[in-house]
């Protein structure tokens, strides 16, 4: 049964269909061949029942507070106050591009938005001061992937959501990984661009004063990020409300900087829209899949087959991450999740995990997915914004990105603290 449903989930995505097509065909299929009873019957229930959670609603206001920021300009004079403070060491613009995803990441929660946006504004760059261009390439795509990890993350709503975990302590858990894997990431650039001083381009300095100026466009993004954290923590909003506060504030801002209009409503509506339908219709297809799995059996002969296999805790978490690394190749982080989960964390936690500690570790891993070829989304939007040249430029400047986050992991297995010291003060 196990690798009947494999095989048919890798010839499906094989052959190009649609994500959630997919998953739903193959709960259909499976119900065919293997259930005693008619689940398919149930599929209105359990697609309304997966989506109609409250906390699912946070999920189209993150994706337009993205679109908002996305459509605003604040992206440009960001990157402009970061290339003032962070220019001057060993790689130049490289730790602006990785700062100023950091930045836009803690208020836009999407990956590939934040990777699109500061690549439109750093590209031209690249050739003006002769930076090598694989390795900036690969500092825009791994930057970009700190849009999942730094909250507020669409991601971790999501894990949360399939896991019936706390948003609220992902959230927490994610600040100080999110932080140190942007600092990894600075820390490559710094040494690479030591030993080879001609991949970092020309010395690009600026003066205290125009340093000191450029501050106030680092305000807005804090502003936001302020209004969408403190609010939980502060007990004035739940994580829905929380990003709808967001929304408020990131209009305000597009306001003050008088670019509300009748296209810029009709733009970020629609993108807004579409990306929500597509998000909305896999975690409903990946619902129904998980309800046909679990009313055959195969939820519970994956766990079996796990514990037959006796491995300890930390082989067991070897063996995770290495399918996933494995997984992330071939398949786009979202269809990951939504199959997966349901399975893997109650897996874990009955290893000993904590599921909150586990939701960051999946997260990491779910943003190597988006850099590592053939199935990289990250890699493409480079490459897309780009318009020119090999995705192979793209790939192999990620390289050195793709280490930075297995070292991470390894800090994550080795101090746990890493990731559970924030949430275990949100408790006290």
């Amino acid at each position: 049964m196990i690798q009947i449903t494999l095989f048919l989930l890798l010839g499906f995505l094989a052959i190009g269909l649609p994500v959630a097509g997919v998953l739903g065909l193959l709960g259909f299929v499976l119900d065919g061949l293997f259930s005693t009873m008619p689940l398919t019957r149930a599929f209105g229930e359990v697609t309304w029942t997966s989506s109609n959670s409250f906390l699912l609603m946070s999920i189209p206001l993150f994706i337009l507070l993205g679109e908002i920021l996305l459509r605003s300009g604040i992206a440009d004079r960001m990157y402009d106050a970061m290339s003032a403070w962070l220019a001057w060491l060993p790689g130049g613009l490289m730790h602006s591009n990785v700062g100023t995803c950091a930045v836009f990441a803690a208020t836009c929660g999407s990956s590939a938005a934040t990777a699109a946006t500061v690549a439109t504004v750093a590209l031209p760059q690249m050739k003006k001061h002769g930076y090598n261009h694989r390795l900036f390439l690969g500092s825009l795509a791994s930057g970009g992937t700190l849009g999942i990890l730094i909250p507020p993350s669409i991601n971790m709503i999501i894990y949360g959501a399939l896991t019936d975990t706390s948003v609220p302590r992902l959230y927490l858990a994610g600040i100080i990984p999110g932080l140190l894997l942007a600092f990894l990431f600075m820390g490559v650039i710094f040494v690479v661009c030591l030993v080879r001083p001609e991949m970092g381009g020309k010395k690009h300095a600026s003066s205290w004063d125009q340093r000191i100026s450029a501050l106030p466009d680092l305000l807005p993004p804090l502003v936001i990020f302020l209004v969408v954290i403190i609010s939980i923590y502060a007990g004035i909003a739940t994580a829905t409300e929380s990003a709808a506060l967001g929304v408020i504030a990131a209009m305000a801002l597009a306001w003050m900087r008088g670019r509300v209009n009748r296209r810029f409503f009709q733009e970020i509506f629609a993108g807004t829209m579409k990306t929500t339908a597509m998000v909305m219709l896999i975690l409903m297809m990946a619902a129904f899949l998980n309800f046909v799995m679990g009313g055959i059996g195969l939820t519970a002969k994956v766990s079996s087959f796990v514990s037959d296999l006796q491995l300890s805790k930390y082989q067991l978490l070897v063996a995770v991450v290495i399918f996933y690394i494995i997984l992330g190749c071939f398949m786009e982080t979202l269809s990951i999740m939504v199959t997966t989960l349901p399975v893997i964390v109650p897996i874990m936690v009955r290893a000993g995990f904590d599921p909150v500690w586990f939701g960051i570790m999946v997260i990491i891993l779910i943003e190597m997915a988006l850099i590592t070829p053939p199935v990289g989304v990250n890699l493409y939007v480079i490459q897309g914004v780009r318009n020119e040249g090999e995705l192979s430029d793209v790939i192999i400047g990620s390289i050195p990105f793709v280490a930075m986050m297995l070292v991470l992991i390894v800090l994550l297995a080795i101090f746990p603290s890493l990731a559970l010291f924030l949430p275990s003060i949100g408790k006290t």
